[in-house]
């Protein structure tokens, strides 16, 4: 048996993998803040987190460089 309450879940779970905004998700909750929703749900955001990532790689790569065959690129932590 799907409960209601099953069905809000999915929809808080899937939304915001699929690049719905949080406050979107938040507001059709009916949350009273989106820190709420990403309290409660945002350990599931993991495709919006890469897709982010992602995307502020591509923000602050300033040049892009391309090495020579067979050297492999060394990330210095």
């Amino acid at each position: 048996m799907i409960r209601f309450h099953d069905l809000r879940h999915s929809a808080a779970s899937l939304l915001p993998n699929h690049n719905a905004a949080v406050i979107s998700v938040s507001n059709m909750l009916r949350h009273s803040k989106p820190s709420i929703t990403l309290d409660i749900y945002g350990h599931l955001y993991h495709e919006s987190q890469r897709e982010t990532a992602e995307i502020m790689d591509k923000l602050v790569t300033l040049i892009p460089i391309q090495l020579p065959q067979g050297v492999e690129k060394v990330v210095d932590h």
